[in-house]
């Protein structure tokens, strides 16, 4: 499980440092794919694999598997992290997510993602906002 935001600056090459206490979870290597709001998610290895396996075996018409695998997969990277702990992110994901200098790593239970540090404040406002209103849904059951 991975939880809590740390705070990092790319480097001139465009490498990140992966917070130390998930390091050991990445040694095998990684996936950083798009994020559906504008950031990028980390997967492990396995993570990863279950998220394909779900998708492939979703029930999904041909047709809307051809666009989910494009979307997704045709635009993600397998990664290794170096001997500091640090990936270098593609420059075509750091131009989806916006993020050139400042990043804001967010643990998100089964992945971690990726944040431009203002789009993250946004964000992060705009999420606790509704997951009150989402958690007091489900005390109303």
């Amino acid at each position: 499980m991975f939880f809590g935001e740390f705070e990092y600056r790319l480097d001139e090459k465009g490498r990140l440092p992966l917070p130390p206490r998930f390091r050991p979870d990445f040694r095998e290597g990684l996936v950083v794919a798009p994020g559906i709001e504008k950031c990028l998610t980390i997967y492990t290895n396995s993570e990863w694999k279950k998220l394909a396996d779900g998708i492939t075996s979703s029930g999904l018409p041909a047709s809307k598997l051809r666009t989910i695998n494009r979307a997704l997969f045709a635009t993600a990277f397998m990664l290794v992290p170096d001997a500091q702990g640090r990936i270098g992110l593609p420059a075509s994901l750091r131009s989806y997510a916006g993020i050139w200098d400042d990043v804001v790593v967010a643990g998100a239970n089964n992945c971690l993602e990726l944040w431009d540090k203002s789009a993250w404040e946004t964000e992060k406002q705009a999420s606790q906002e509704q997951a009150w209103q989402i958690i007091e849904g489900l005390e109303r059951r």
